[in-house]
């Protein structure tokens, strides 16, 4: 759990505009900031399942929230996983390069049986 200070701290620093405590930058900051200090108290606390299950609740809705972000505001995405220093999630499915197979002719020589 973040403490009232801290988490007033990360309100200011990820909000959109002045009174936001709630859009989804700041909710992925603070969870981010919850998953770290949950990884730090597992890392001592290594049979604490408990602990364990509530940190991937955490990773899971932060995960979420990073892939509606994506989808919503592109620009706003890639800003806040540079400031939080997130991976940046591939997206499957689309080719980075397109990759040429040298050939695009069909080889007529192929017997056909009937």
């Amino acid at each position: 759990m973040l403490d009232k200070d801290k988490k007033l701290k990360i309100i200011k620093k990820y909000q959109t505009h002045e009174g936001d405590t709630g859009s989804t930058e700041v909710q992925v900051a603070i969870l981010s900031e919850e998953i770290k200090e949950l990884a730090d108290h597992l890392k001592q606390h290594a049979k604490d399942h408990s602990s364990r299950r509530g940190l991937l609740r955490k990773v899971g809705e932060r995960r979420r929230l990073l892939r509606y972000l994506r989808k919503e505001n592109a620009k706003s995405y890639d800003e806040l996983t540079k400031k939080l220093k997130l991976k940046q999630v591939k997206t499957l499915g689309q080719p980075t390069t397109k990759v040429d197979s040298g050939s695009d002719e069909i080889d007529e020589d192929v017997e056909t049986h009937e």
